[in-house]
């Protein structure tokens, strides 16, 4: 397919801090494409670069074949971004909001209704159409925030964690309303916290203190994790097991995931004879330990381990 996006060795610096390095990507047109990382991780400073906002230290970076600093103002035209942040104006309603982003984006009057009207049955925010965006829930404020984006129908469209803070429900009804959005030709570069979330994308891409770990399918990138076992511990003290835990050199890479403990072992036998025997030795109970599928919170912590060599790959 063509692309959407190409990136080659994009780098990019604020004073002596580099918040993007080296980045090589490709994104399809018609793609769902992910990025994943830690907070800190470069993520919104590449989604600012694709959105023509920042410019690069080096390196290059085409969007729907066009350069985003010669053609910045054109790619505007073209690419919806959606900040982490409420950027909408609290105090105007539902619909003065999506007037506001009309007149922003210059989307001609004789248009302009019938996508306003589409937009709000879309997003099922009809009803509420004279509420100020500050009543809105946090799940109505994202898809106001996503409607304002869409009202000049952008052909790419960037969204940084669109889901953060947002109840379960409203997060499965935002997806379902991206995937409607695929379904009609548009490409979607989404940033997301929630490994479920990362599940739905086509592929991903691991960003990790500004590089491109590596890209993949959800699939390929857990087809990738080392021979082994995964190894879930519940106890009763979980950061005090950890401790004791990494003291064993079989076990030194265990990983603290909520209130459980993952570790990636060999010999699943061995391994689980010498948790219960170090665990019992520091005055601790084992409360469940048993073999569970590799997660893609497991490939992750796998892929930007401290200890394990620097990487970055690409898998189909």
């Amino acid at each position: 397919m063509p692309q959407a996006i190409t990136i080659r060795n994009l780098t990019k610096r604020f004073g002596v801090t580099t918040a993007v390095e080296a980045v090589d990507l490709d994104v399809a047109r018609g793609e769902v494409f992910g990025l994943v990382g830690p907070n800190g991780a470069g993520k919104t400073t590449l989604l600012q670069l694709l959105a023509a906002l920042l410019d690069p230290s080096s390196g290059s970076v085409s969007v729907l074949g066009r350069d985003i600093v010669q053609d910045a103002e054109t790619l505007r035209q073209r690419i919806g971004y959606v900040s982490q942040t409420f950027t909408l104006y609290g105090t105007l309603s539902v619909e003065e909001n999506l007037d506001f982003f009309a007149d922003l984006y210059r989307v001609p009057p004789v248009v302009r209704e019938q996508r306003k009207e589409a937009l709000l049955a879309w997003s099922r925010l009809s009803p509420f159409r004279q509420r100020r965006a500050f009543h809105l829930s946090g799940g109505m404020q994202k898809k106001l925030h996503l409607c304002c984006t869409l009202i000049h129908e952008p052909d790419l469209l960037l969204l940084d964690e669109p889901t953060t803070g947002v109840d379960p429900v409203s997060r499965r009804e935002l997806w379902e309303i991206l995937y409607d959005l695929v379904g009609r030709g548009l490409t979607l570069v989404v940033t997301t916290p929630y490994m479920d979330e990362a599940e739905n994308c086509h592929r991903l891409g691991l960003l990790h203190q500004g590089q491109l770990v590596t890209v993949g399918s959800p699939q390929a990138l857990k087809d990738r994790m080392p021979a082994g076992v995964m190894l879930e511990l519940e106890c009763s003290e979980p950061f005090a097991a950890l401790r004791h835990l990494r003291q064993q050199a079989s076990l030194a890479r265990a990983s603290l995931f909520g209130r459980h403990i993952h570790m990636l072992v060999e010999d699943p036998g061995a391994a689980s004879s010498l948790i219960h025997a170090t665990l019992t030795a520091a005055g601790l109970a084992v409360e469940h330990l048993e073999p569970i599928p590799f997660s893609l919170e497991d490939v992750f912590v796998a892929l930007t381990d401290s200890d394990a060599p620097n990487r970055r790959d690409n898998c189909a």
